[in-house]
């Protein structure tokens, strides 16, 4: 069996365009997948981002209700200490002590006060906050939903496809074993520059069938006798006389 060295030009060109049509059935199958797998990388991306808004929006309507709480707590103590200085006022001895008690009192109801407009102030707060909290709680119950229909599309194409992309994968890794490593890798570099990876294309009609320009009549010749590699000076893509190469491979 011939090494990759030993291989004639011809033979070459045979195994560079066998593992292009391959790579094409395989780039089919990512644009038969589309953007779908992008899509849901996405979509599970944008339901982390609301997991961790709604996270936050409980933790501050959380803080909310502990504020809420301790002015609750606070009323209730202010309420106990005006109940027990308007007991003492009873037994009140002179003015002093009455003005005291008194001032006290006030003091305290002052205190409810204060805290009942901190309280209505967080509850307004609160009320934004849980609107807020419902509207991202909608999102992410609608994400979840576009997410899973995706994932279900998704895998039904991947069942579709993953056979057929095993067996091309094992076939292009096959192709790749018999050409050259420098012819490889100019190969992988055209493919990656070009949105259709194509990187050998055959001659239509006189002209490149990647970039449609018009090959010279003599360089035409050249290709078709396939005495050594050419690219197109004007794409840099591999050419091949594919009509050529099937008379070789009868022959």
């Amino acid at each position: 069996m011939a090494t990759v060295k030993e291989k004639s030009i011809a033979e070459r060109l045979k195994a560079l365009y066998s593992l292009q049509q391959i790579d094409s059935k395989l780039d089919s199958i990512v644009v038969l997948k589309g953007e779908l797998p992008m899509e849901v990388s996405d979509l599970e991306d944008e339901i982390s981002g609301i997991q961790t808004r709604i996270k936050k929006h409980e933790n501050a309507i959380a803080e909310v209700d502990n504020e809420i709480l301790k002015h609750n707590t606070n009323i209730k103590e202010a309420e106990t200490l005006i109940a027990k200085y308007e007991k003492q006022l009873d037994n009140v001895k002179n003015n002093r002590e009455f003005d005291a008690l008194t001032k006290e009192i006030a003091l305290q109801k002052l205190e409810i006060q204060l805290s009942q407009k901190k309280i209505r102030e967080a509850n307004v707060l609160k009320e934004t906050k849980t609107e807020t909290l419902d509207q991202f709680t909608a999102k992410l119950a609608q994400r979840t939903k576009d997410v899973e229909a995706k994932k279900v599309e998704l895998q039904k194409i991947i069942e579709k496809t993953d056979k057929e992309e095993a067996k091309l994968m094992k076939e292009s890794e096959k192709a790749r074993k018999v050409i050259e490593d420098r012819i490889l890798t100019s190969y992988d570099k055209i493919r990656k520059t070009y949105r259709n990876g194509l990187a050998v294309v055959p001659i239509s009609r006189g002209a490149c069938g990647g970039c449609f320009n018009r090959i010279p009549p003599q360089m035409q010749i050249e290709i078709g006798v396939m005495k050594k590699i050419i690219a197109c000076e004007h794409c840099g893509r591999v050419l091949i006389d594919d009509q050529a190469l099937l008379e070789e491979e009868n022959d």
